[in-house]
This record gives C-alpha cells, structure tokens and sequence, in this order.
C-alpha cells in the first residue's frame, strides 16, 4: 500500500469515525498526571491493533528505566487478556480481580519483578474484567492515585484497539506511546486510535513508537504515513519517538520468560530501547496542573452519564 491508499484507507477511517460521540473535555479536567508528586510522568502504552508488540514494549522500558535509577511501575491495564506477569515470568497470587472484588487494595497485589520495576497484575481469561463500571474504574484511578506518591515512571499497558478500557485507560495519561509496525492495517489502526482520543481530550501528547521495522528508513516511512494522516486530517501534529528493530532475540526472551533487556541486553532491539528510554527520560513534557485523580475520573464519570 503506497503513501496515497494509506491516506485514502485514513479517510475513509475519518468519516468512520466522525460520528463516534467523543465529547471534547470540559475545562478543568484533571488527568492521572496530576497528583501530588509532580515529577511522576504517567505514559500510557497502546496499539490500535494487536501483535504489534505493545507489552514487550512496556515491560522492557520499564526495565531500562528502573536501570538506570528510575522508580518505575507498569500498570496492566489489558483487562481479560493481561501477560506482562507472563512475559516476566511471574505468577502473581492475586491480581486486579481481587481488588475490584475488595478483597484486597492495589498496593497488597504488587509484584517486584526483575530490575527493581514494579507490576500491578490485571486478570486474563475473565469475561466481566473486560467491561468495568464507571464505578470500578473511579475506584481503581483513586487508588492508583495514592500508589503512586514516590513513582518517577508509572506505564500504563492499555488493550490493543478502540474498546471502553482502552479509551479509558488511555484518558488517564497526559503522554501516549502508540505502538504500530510497518503493517498497513495497523498503521490505519492506530490512525483511527488517535483520531478517537484525540476528539475526546486534545491535551495529550502523541509520540510514535514503530516497533519490527528492518531500518530506521522503513521506521521513518511508517511514521510520514501516520504523521501525514493527522496533519492533514485532525490538525494534529504527532512526535516520533524512535524504532525498535525486528530481532529474534525478542522472541527468544519470551520464551525463556525474561525481560529483553536482561536477557540479552546487547541485541539490537535492547539498544534500540535504550535510546527511547533515554529520550524519554531528557524530554520535559511540563504542561501538568494541580488536582487529583480522582478528581479527573469523576469528570469523566459524570459526564458519560450525561
């Protein structure tokens, strides 16, 4: 698919999506960002389309940082389909299930995994985890919000696509990493991912990650493609943030159930995440006001509900 059909397939995805009632947010609304440590930064992780490599992203980044002296915590937020516990070779006891029961709180479920990062496990294979009430999601944010007092990094690992928990959970961010490979239909997903969230709340900043490419050439074409779409089409101007190139050894680690990053950290998609994280860590997003999180989801909440 040339640069033409791409943008062609993008509008078409635009006037699909033009209908979806996203509400633009109400002046004042507070976002996860904003609470009471003010050097935390709160980055949502999220792919319109699955198999792009969105939790391996995560975990390791998470890793890299926590390297190099960041206190950083992943959230995985992919309700009903939830691996980073997998992925790192853990067997959390309880997970996000048993705090939405109230049998236990989020700090009582938090697992140390490799590196020093912390994980709050969600739950996989649990129909109703993939459909939260407004209410279990103001209860989980308001937790969340006192968890993260003496985080530099929290990563949010969202659910591929454009479902509910996705939206929301991306809402919770004021940064957003889309995750998308050189594949057409995910390039489109994500186009229309953004398209959705950025309708709904413009305050967030965009950064494209490309994820198996085969060179930064072809990392570069794939981010013109979507850069192109919401320029044109949403006068949205998206940064990129960097590439990770195709490498066997990312397979390899899953298997063995460790972190890219620990297993082999001289492969080339491990340097190639130690640049982005070490992008990440020089940018200063600033922009983040007073308020809680609480505060935020409760505006959503009422919202919705009008």
């Amino acid at each position: 698919m040339d640069q033409a059909e791409t943008l062609r397939e993008m509008k078409k995805r635009e006037r699909d999506t033009s209908n979806a009632g996203m509400i633009p947010a109400k002046p004042g609304q507070k976002d996860i960002s904003s609470r009471k440590n003010d050097g935390i930064r709160v980055i949502a992780i999220t792919s319109g389309k699955g198999g792009v490599g969105k939790t391996n992203i995560a975990a390791n980044l998470a890793y890299i940082l926590s390297m190099m002296k960041k206190k950083t915590l992943v959230f995985d937020a992919d309700m009903g389909l939830a691996n980073i516990d997998v992925i790192l070779g853990l067997a959390p006891k309880y997970n996000l299930y048993h705090v939405l029961r109230g049998e236990k709180s989020l700090a009582e479920i938090v697992l140390h995994g490799p590196g020093g990062i912390k994980i709050l496990p969600a739950a996989s294979g649990i129909q109703e985890m993939t459909d939260l009430t407004k209410g279990q999601k103001l209860a989980l944010l308001d937790e969340l919000n006192e968890l993260s007092d003496e985080l530099d990094f929290m990563l949010i690992d969202t659910g591929a696509g454009i479902a509910s928990n996705v939206i929301y959970f991306n809402m919770a961010a004021r940064e957003i990493i889309v995750v998308v490979s050189p594949e057409p239909t995910s390039i489109t997903d994500a186009y229309a991912l953004i398209k959705i969230l950025y309708s709904r709340h413009a305050g967030k900043k965009f950064m494209l990650l490309v994820n198996m490419v085969k060179n930064a050439t072809e990392a570069r074409e794939v981010y013109n493609k979507l850069s192109n779409a919401t320029s044109h089409f949403l006068n949205l101007s998206i940064d990129y943030l960097g590439y990770v190139l195709d490498d066997h050894s990312v397979q390899d680690a899953v298997r063995r159930q460790q972190a890219l990053a620990e297993a082999y950290p001289g492969s080339r998609a491990c340097k190639c995440l130690s640049s982005i994280a070490r992008k990440l860590c020089r940018m200063q997003p600033g922009g983040y006001e007073a308020g809680s999180i609480k505060f935020f989801w409760k505006s959503i909440v009422d919202r919705d509900r009008g």
